[in-house]
């Protein structure tokens, strides 16, 4: 703004509240106060600032990254109500997977997590022509070819082509491991590793061979199994040519042979 206001600043000076949930309409305090108690009701896990300047210290707030809602069930927190009631879904089981028993946060969200059991990949890369389930990992993909990294970290230098991967990395930094295992209190850095580990307690093994039926805790395992019926061999030795289904088989052999 010309005399240095923000918009938030200009709208306490009205007492004009922007309804904290879906951000569409404006009010004055009193009948957004009445707007909210009648359009969005306890179940989604509202939490509603009392006054209209503590609306906006919290809008604020989903600028600088602090992230103001923690989830009870697994500690993961957020900057954004919306994103918090989103994820409340991951817990109640509305959105359940029948293969894994995964918990989604919407239908849509179930309905491409079904494409990792259905094997299907609709969205094609144009210059390499991997597929993905999903439209957005295939943008993220095509960063590779164009290899733009946009997101820097401002500690090591690092740099990576989803914010996402970057929040993630931060926490090799701070040491910060907000997902804990309720368990044996074992915390990790990521909702993946958690869920991953979760396994180990509860013996699931969500991902099962098509040709023998072996089952496998996590994904990467099945993969790598898969050779075993595939033949592949992708590791090769750079001195006799000489391939591997595994890493560790071609480090062994390097370490034997050469």
């Amino acid at each position: 703004m010309p005399d240095g206001r923000t918009c938030c600043d200009i709208l306490l000076s009205l007492s004009v509240c922007l309804c904290f949930t879906c951000t569409g309409s404006s009010f004055d305090e009193e009948s957004g106060k009445d707007y909210r108690r009648r359009r969005h009701s306890a179940e989604h896990h509202l939490f509603t600032p009392s006054t209209t300047q503590e609306t906006s210290a919290n809008h604020g707030k989903t600028h600088t990254g602090e992230q103001l809602y923690s989830c009870s069930d697994c500690g993961k927190r957020f900057s954004s109500q919306a994103n918090f009631c989103h994820h409340m879904y991951i817990h109640t089981a509305k959105y359940m997977c029948t293969e894994c028993g995964k918990c989604c946060q919407s239908s849509s969200y179930l309905a491409v997590h079904m494409r990792s059991h259905s094997g299907e990949k609709p969205f094609e890369c144009t210059l390499c022509s991997k597929r993905f389930t999903r439209s957005d990992v295939l943008a993220v993909h095509s960063r590779i070819h164009s290899g733009d990294k946009q997101y820097k970290c401002h500690m090591c230098d690092k740099a990576f082509s989803v914010s996402g991967h970057l929040n993630r990395h931060m926490r090799v930094h701070t040491g910060d491991k907000p997902y804990k295992c309720y368990t044996c209190d074992k915390a990790f850095s990521s909702s993946g590793h958690l869920n991953k580990h979760m396994r180990v307690h509860t013996l699931d093994k969500p991902y099962k061979c098509h040709v023998c039926d072996k089952t496998f805790r996590v994904s990467g395992d099945l993969n790598r199994h898969m050779r075993i019926h595939t033949g592949d061999k992708p590791y090769k030795c750079l001195l006799c040519n000489k391939s591997f289904n595994w890493s560790h088989h071609l480090q062994r052999h390097t370490r034997l042979v050469h």
